[in-house]
């Protein structure tokens, strides 16, 4: 009888070797140190220790579950109630209400307008970042209602009764009328189907009431954060497009005539519902003069706008911290992976684009804290469209290489990278995409030409420092004052008067390695369009990943 060998019994084990862990814990400020620097070069220093703190919040483990959270389980529409009256209400995560809560808090939406003082805008925009890295849905309304109450404060009426609960630092989650509540943000209705960045475009249409109020009856295409307390609509009126305020109750305690018809399928986060709402008589109130709804909604889009730079800078830094993160954790061929030399490369430039837009937006919203200095408010007019543009471009093909470096690990939703990468398109379009941003910046100067004066007067200090940087400036000076082409030419020269921003800050501020690197790489025509990972192999390598990630050196 032939006798079958019995198989050996195989002992089942699944040891996971050479595996990074989960980035949570850490301090997302003590580990930054650009911005560390960026905020105190930019007035805010009195920050430092409130915003140690608050890095210490969104690194912490229950923090990123809070965004992770809010995006695996999005809101639900709820448009009747149990007995078939239309409600259109949203029904959000827990996590959701959580990540508001800390933003009002922390006064991301309004506090610098509750309390002003030097750097103020310069803190919010530190935490801004920081809490970027974490969840962005939630980054929407914080934002709309930051940029609602420069606009609302010229309707006197209105700003009576709404500014308290607007620079209240409570979150009143309820879906009650204002007056019930204790804090309440705004949101924004300005697309629509014909016009998109056109908004002259738009067929919303207001009928006076003949006491003040008006009836707002059409569509818009894109509504964001349909939770909001209430509205910035444009609708035309007999003299043209005019801004209105449009509550989500009236003040007799209904709700008002908003209908949403769908939440939008987006490519981005999952958090946040982006609608089509249509206006079925609405309630609304005139802000601003009739006919003059494009002054009064730009005023709105010139914070928005800010946002989108700081906000893609922390999408940025989100990404990089991950990948140094992982090349730090994770061996290949013998070596750490951030040991590898080539490794080393690809991650000392991409941490370099995250410092030079970390040093940017900063020193854009430093802009934003003197409101009555004439010279920081013409910056301000040309350095927003420059910053959104050129930061905000730069967002998705850093967070694509940054999920790269985790291998297919990075692109499998359980980890954070593709959401992230999901993300980064998002603040190049929201708030006029990139044409209508250089398109804009040619506006600028053209309507205020002492703004190039302001310009010069950031960029000049810096000359003498490094050849690259000294040919590059006077190239894109020729190229500013040439008017042949100068709208085909836009994206060039808007691109050029950010890389020298940039590198005149980084030249002004930033250690020398940092700043010869940002100049060899990105101001020389042989570098132009490069893939990251091409800094030269003199580059001080150890400085620049120290700065970007203590954690790793």
């Amino acid at each position: 009888m032939t006798m079958i060998p019995t198989p050996p019994i195989m002992t089942a084990t699944h040891e996971v070797l050479n595996q990074a862990h989960a980035l949570e814990n850490y301090n997302a400020y003590a580990n930054n140190r650009p911005l560390q620097e960026a905020v105190a070069q930019q007035g805010a220093g009195w920050a430092q220790d409130w915003l140690m703190a608050r890095g210490a919040e969104v690194g912490s483990a229950e923090w990123i579950e809070h965004g992770r959270l809010a995006n695996a389980f999005p809101p639900v529409l709820k448009l009747f109630d149990r007995y078939g009256n239309r409600r259109d209400e949203v029904d959000f995560h827990p996590s959701w209400h959580e990540c508001l809560g800390w933003l009002k808090r922390h006064g991301c939406d309004t506090g610098p307008w509750a309390e002003p003082k030097p750097g103020a805008h310069v803190a919010r925009a530190a935490a801004y970042v920081m809490f970027a890295e974490i969840e962005c849905g939630s980054l929407c309304p914080t934002t709309m209602t930051y940029g609602a109450v420069p606009v609302l404060r010229h309707s006197p009426g209105i700003a009576r009764e709404w500014m308290p609960k607007l620079l209240s630092r409570d979150y009143d989650r309820r879906f009650i009328p204002a007056a019930q509540k204790t804090g309440v943000l705004i949101g924004m209705g300005l697309t629509e189907k014909q016009g998109g960045s056109d908004v002259r475009a738009n067929t919303t249409r207001a009928e006076a009431n003949g006491d003040r109020t008006w009836r707002l009856t059409g569509h818009k295409w894109f509504l964001s954060a349909p939770m909001c307390d209430a509205f910035l609509v444009t609708a035309q009126t007999a003299k043209g497009l005019s801004c209105f305020f449009v509550p989500r109750w009236t003040p007799d305690g209904r709700l008002n005539e908003m209908r949403i018809q769908r939440f939008k399928d987006k490519l981005g986060d999952r958090s946040n519902a982006g609608t089509e709402m249509e206006f079925w008589g609405s309630l609304g109130w005139l802000v601003g003069e009739e006919g003059r709804g494009i002054p009064t909604v730009l005023e709105m889009g010139v914070y928005t706008r800010l946002d989108c730079a700081i906000g893609s800078t922390g999408i940025m830094r989100a990404a990089l911290s991950q990948a140094m993160h992982h090349a730090s954790l994770r061996a290949a061929f013998g070596k750490r992976l951030i040991d590898q030399p080539l490794m080393k490369n690809v991650l000392a430039d991409m941490a370099l684009e995250v410092e030079a837009a970390t040093a940017l937006s900063m020193r854009l919203a430093r802009a934003f804290d003197a409101q009555t200095d004439e010279a920081e408010s013409l910056l301000r007019r040309i350095l927003t469209p420059v910053a959104k543009y050129w930061i905000c471009k730069r967002c998705p093909t850093l967070s694509a290489e940054a999920m790269e470096v985790h291998g297919g690990n990075g692109y499998v939703d359980e980890g954070p990278m593709p959401r992230n990468f999901r993300q980064s398109p998002l603040n190049s379009i929201w708030e006029g995409s990139g044409n209508v941003m250089c398109l804009d910046t040619l506006r600028a100067m053209a309507r205020h030409p002492k703004s190039i004066d302001v310009l010069s007067a950031e960029i000049t200090p810096a000359l003498g420092r490094n050849r690259c940087f000294d040919a590059f400036v006077g190239a894109l000076q020729k190229g500013l004052s040439d008017p042949q082409e100068i709208e085909t030419r836009a994206r060039e020269l808007t691109q050029g008067i950010a890389l020298a921003m940039q590198g005149a800050l980084l030249l002004r501020h930033a250690p020398a390695p940092v700043a010869e690197a940002f100049c060899a790489s990105r101001l020389t025509p042989s570098h132009w369009g490069a893939t990251f990972g091409t800094l030269p192999a003199n580059t001080d390598f150890a400085t620049l990943l120290a700065r970007a990630w203590p954690e790793a050196a």
